[in-house]
């Protein structure tokens, strides 16, 4: 192996850790956590449940994040000459922080969201007993308000994992940019018409 100045793969690997965290975090959170509290009997104790376990994991997904858009800056600085010559190369790049942003965005609306269904549902539970299927599903005699935070934390919750996964997609493209045969022919489109 040969000992190189060049210490992009460090900020490679947690860039792609951070990413890797961000979604199989947030595909175990809809699979298992959300669903998790249909086992139990009482409502409450179905949100109270998954709101803890989320809880519980929102700094590890944030920092996963963190370390995506932060990472994701860095390897865009030392890739500037590629953005500038290679075809196809910034238009790539953008997209993948485009849908970073995004997916941060929508990680966070997806967190609020569960914050007012522990908070509603709470308030619910105080007045009587409070049903519900899960965490994130309403049964019959869930309450209007609750109804409605759920559908919007099941389509944000969605949009995370999905977003996330178009980040590594993008990111493997990127990475697969540095191979000769893809930065010739990613020079060659810049210089000759179409």
């Amino acid at each position: 192996m040969t000992t190189t100045t060049d210490n992009r793969f460090v900020v490679q690997a947690v860039h792609d850790l951070g990413t890797a965290l961000w979604f199989g975090g947030s595909v175990m959170g809809i699979a298992g956590v959300n669903k998790s509290g249909s086992d139990l009997t009482t409502g409450i104790d179905k949100v109270r449940v998954a709101s803890s376990a989320w809880s519980r994991f929102q700094p590890a997904q944030f920092g996963g994040i963190a370390a995506t858009l932060i990472t994701g800056l860095q390897l865009t600085r030392s890739n500037s000459q590629r953005l500038a010559l290679q075809k196809g190369y910034g238009s790539v790049g953008a997209l993948k922080a485009a849908l970073t942003v995004a997916g941060a965005g929508a990680t966070a609306y997806a967190a609020y969201s569960g914050a007012q269904i522990g908070r509603l549902a709470e308030q619910a539970a105080k007045n009587g007993a409070l049903e519900v299927k899960d965490a994130t599903l309403p049964s019959a005699g869930t309450p209007p308000e609750i109804k409605k935070w759920q559908a919007r934390q099941r389509v944000t919750q969605a949009a995370v994992p999905a977003l996330a996964g178009a980040v590594i997609v993008c990111n493997a493209w990127l990475v697969q940019s540095y191979r000769l045969g893809s930065t010739v022919k990613g020079l060659l489109g810049r210089i000759l018409p179409d």
